[in-house]
């Protein structure tokens, strides 16, 4: 795919905002903006296949304080796309700059696993995790409880705090509800398979893509399924995620108003990240 800008038009509640704002500030911080995104889009081996205009100006937005309120950041991909790894990245380059910075409460995450629907009960029907599976769909949106996962991030950018659930992923299926409590900061970020499907995509702010090549992504797999000691079941859990991710998790790629490169190096995200916050 090649790396390009593409514009689009900004919503209503955006272009409201920026008429009442400090218009020299905002286009300052949106003007460099756009030159950081370009020079790194243009780059060997940029870490974006492609970056929305009206992304950038509703960062402008929020970077210059005209929009006065958390944001929400969505990354979707399917298994082994590098997306938890970014989310990771993303999360610890924040969190070091808002040490140095002395910033409260900068990110929050929010793990879409946790939304899995409580199945424990059919585990202990069925004998085992395994036998389980076999019956039980575990890669399409209906098997996590989207909705309540919506609810909680839009409850957090109010300013509220919420107590989340959590998911054994052990094998036992068991969901424990209102366990972990998060606060409010200035960024909630989530990833997960179907962070970007339709019962959730509406509650972030900027959606983002991981994109891989497929045999990249078949290699990590079967190298994560080594670690994880899945043996001859590998295959089969390997045909029915990639056949699941041509349904429901390609096709929210056009949901996405970034899409970034899942075999960048690492580093090259870290660096991004600072170059954007030397902005501010």
């Amino acid at each position: 795919m090649q790396n390009t800008i593409v514009k689009t038009k900004s919503e209503n509640i955006y272009k409201k905002s920026f008429l009442s704002s400090d218009t020299n500030h905002c286009l300052y911080i949106e003007k460099n903006l756009s030159k950081l995104f370009m020079d790194e889009l243009s780059s060997k081996n940029s870490i974006f296949r492609k970056v929305n205009k009206s992304a950038i100006h509703k960062m402008a937005l929020f970077l210059s304080g005209t929009i006065n309120r958390s944001c929400s950041i969505g990354i979707a991909g399917e298994t082994a796309s590098g997306k938890s790894t970014i989310a990771y990245d993303i999360i610890n380059t924040l969190e070091s700059y808002a040490q140095e910075k002395r910033i409260q409460n900068i990110i929050t995450r929010i793990n879409t696993d946790d939304y899995y629907y409580d199945r424990s009960d059919m585990v202990k029907e069925a004998g085992s995790f395994a036998e389980f599976a076999k019956h039980y769909d575990l890669d399409v949106p209906e098997a996590l409880e989207l909705e309540l996962m919506k609810k909680h991030i839009l409850s957090l950018l109010d300013g509220d705090t919420v107590y989340l659930p959590e998911y054994d992923m052990s094998g036992t299926a068991i969901r424990k509800d209102d366990v972990k409590l998060a606060f409010p900061s200035k960024i909630i970020i989530s990833e997960g398979l179907f962070t970007l499907t339709k019962k959730v995509v509406d509650a972030f702010d900027f959606k983002i893509y991981v994109d891989v090549s497929h045999d990249i992504q078949k290699e990590r797999f079967y190298r994560r399924a080594a670690e994880r000691g899945l043996g001859d079941s590998a295959d089969e859990v390997y045909e029915n995620a990639s056949s699941k991710a041509k349904t429901y998790i390609h096709p929210t790629a056009m949901n996405a108003d970034i899409i970034l490169s899942g075999e960048a190096d690492r580093s090259a995200y870290r660096e991004f990240i600072n170059k954007l916050l030397k902005i501010i």
